[in-house]
């Protein structure tokens, strides 16, 4: 994205990251244009990445998916193929709501989420470890969430300064 992010983008942004349900109508009354030119921010936003997908945000207890845990995984032998290989059976694991390479001792930080112990123990047997790539697994279950936000913290963006390209 050529242009720069104005104070109008971030508030679009803003409103758009915390109730993607909203109308274009509704935005536009919010952040003081009319329908039409909003809607052009937010498809340039779009088409420039910076807005990549619009979702729901479902209630896990509710759905009986109350058990969370968060495991560091490091692999026997880190190697291009091998790290190639566990991303990709990552991506297809439903359990793994997040999952990133860090740095230090470990290979990747992973949150999972699933109905149970048992749940979790099946995972970890029958996904994880059968891919014959883990050499380590250190496993914290959640026991109670303080803050779970899916928000990027755009009061960190200079709305006038900083490009999006």
């Amino acid at each position: 994205m050529s242009e720069q992010l104005d104070a109008v983008d971030a508030k679009i942004l803003d409103l758009i990251q915390h109730d993607a349900g909203l109308s274009v109508a509704e935005i536009a009354e919010r952040v003081g244009l009319s329908s039409s030119p909003c809607w052009r921010r937010i498809k340039r936003l779009e088409d420039a990445g910076v807005i990549q997908r619009r979702v729901t945000i479902l209630d896990r207890e509710k759905l009986g998916l109350g058990f969370e845990v968060y495991c560091t995984v490091k692999l026997s032998l880190p190697t291009k193929e091998n790290l190639d290989t566990f991303e990709q059976a990552v991506g297809k694991w439903a359990e793994v709501v997040q999952c990133a390479t860090v740095t230090g001792a470990a290979d990747y930080e992973m949150r999972i989420v699933t109905r149970d112990m048992r749940a979790f123990d099946e995972f970890l047997r029958d996904k994880l470890l059968s891919l014959g790539l883990v050499s380590n697994i250190e496993s914290r279950i959640v026991i109670r969430g303080v803050k779970n936000s899916t928000a990027v913290p755009l009061g960190l963006v200079s709305p006038y300064v900083s490009p999006l390209s």
